[in-house]
């Protein structure tokens, strides 16, 4: 049995020491959009059972050790919340956001296996691995200075290409500047160079869950032209497990289901077996926020957002936001500042993702750090060796 016996006094302290490690990380960081305000200790009870999702969550299936029916509900709040048609939608629960646009890129494949995908310099890098993996051809598309597709140079790419049917990959909430491409102007430019043969996949990770709370409206759902949509559960909403959603319509999925008998069920996610604790936290947590609670999160975040970009301001840092924007996108800091915070930094710039979990005391110590820093930002040096050995 797995659970005769102890640790040994050292490996206890090795996992002792693992738990201060990572409580001491996740108190201090502000750069990855990670909401760690979760409780689902409710639901402790339910790891002693090996529950396994495999197969479609709208299917049967003959094993029965699962959360479909949780499941069903996460994908019908979504759906709902993202105005898919009520007769035509479907979904699982992924992994996380990359299997979720890899499940986006694939239904779009095989409706058109002869398109071109789309997608704009700043799109999340498991995009082109994805890319890689289907081997579809694809062409990269510039971002404009805040992150967001450049629409003319789409539409002048697309129009030298308009013999071949289009997958675009939008994103609705870049990685380092939370930028929103436009699903509407990239359905008009579409509909402009009369390209019928189209798919829309939008990669909402992190802006997905509070997308449709933001004033003005950004277009990026299904009424609004996509085809299909991912977000990420453990970022916005929170969960101990990375986990994401991936939403689709039924009639699309159905073009590439296949039937397995051995598990009584359809052949339609990336994997086989599935976890089946992720759905169960997503649904535990969408029960008890809800829309409204979903809604009272972002204006929190939103409120915090505008508090870190005037606080920075106040202290000679150009730091910025998008427009509705929970992150704040400043210069490059100094190592110890990136460090102690855990900031992502690409390039010349770095960012502070202001999850609901994120205080104004948080961010005012923060602040007081990179005021009182008197380090200097190292660039990055390169040397060669020349020597044949």
């Amino acid at each position: 049995m797995v659970n005769e016996g102890k640790l040994s006094l050292e490996n206890q302290q090795k996992l002792d020491k693992l738990q201060e490690e990572l409580a001491s990380a996740r108190d201090t960081f502000l750069g990855y959009p990670v909401s760690k305000d979760f409780d689902y200790s409710e639901l402790n009870k339910f790891f002693q059972y090996p529950i396994n999702n495999l197969g479609d969550p709208f299917e049967q299936g003959t094993y029965r050790v699962r959360t479909h029916e949780m499941e069903r509900e996460v994908i019908a709040f979504f759906a709902k919340l993202f105005r898919a048609n009520p007769k035509d939608f479907w979904g699982y629960v992924t992994n996380g956001g990359s299997e979720s646009n890899l499940y986006g890129l694939y239904i779009a494949r095989e409706l058109f296996p002869k398109a071109m995908v789309y997608y704009s310099e700043s799109t999340h890098y498991s995009v082109r691995k994805n890319i890689h993996l289907l081997n579809i051809p694809s062409i990269v598309i510039k971002s404009q200075e805040n992150g967001e597709m450049d629409y003319e140079d789409f539409e002048n790419t697309v129009r030298m290409n308009r013999h071949k049917p289009v997958i675009v990959l939008a994103t609705f909430g870049t990685t380092m500047k939370e930028a929103k491409d436009d699903i509407g102007k990239i359905k008009s430019i579409l509909h402009n160079l009369a390209i019928q043969d189209h798919y829309i996949h939008c990669d909402a990770a992190l802006a997905g869950s509070f997308g449709p709370f933001m004033q003005p409206r950004l277009p990026f759902d299904f009424m609004d032209g996509a085809d299909s949509i991912s977000i990420s559960g453990h970022k916005f909403i929170g969960s101990p497990i990375p986990t994401g959603v991936l939403m689709a319509k039924r009639s699309n999925r159905d073009r590439i289901a296949k039937g397995i008998s051995y598990i009584g069920s359809f052949d339609t996610t990336i994997t086989g077996s599935r976890n089946g604790h992720s759905p169960l936290f997503l649904w535990y947590a969408l029960k008890q926020l809800g829309v409204e609670g979903l809604q009272q999160r972002y204006q929190h975040s939103l409120a915090i957002a505008e508090y870190c970009e005037a606080e920075l301001q106040k202290i000679g840092v150009n730091a910025w936001r998008n427009p509705n924007a929970i992150t704040v996108v400043l210069p490059k800091t100094p190592q110890s500042i990136k460090d102690k915070w855990q900031l992502a930094t690409e390039g010349n710039i770095s960012h502070v993702i202001c999850m609901p979990n994120v205080t104004k005391t948080q961010i005012d110590e923060f602040v007081n750090d990179l005021k009182n820093c008197t380090e200097q930002i190292i660039e990055e040096e390169f040397s060669y060796d020349f020597s044949l050995s």
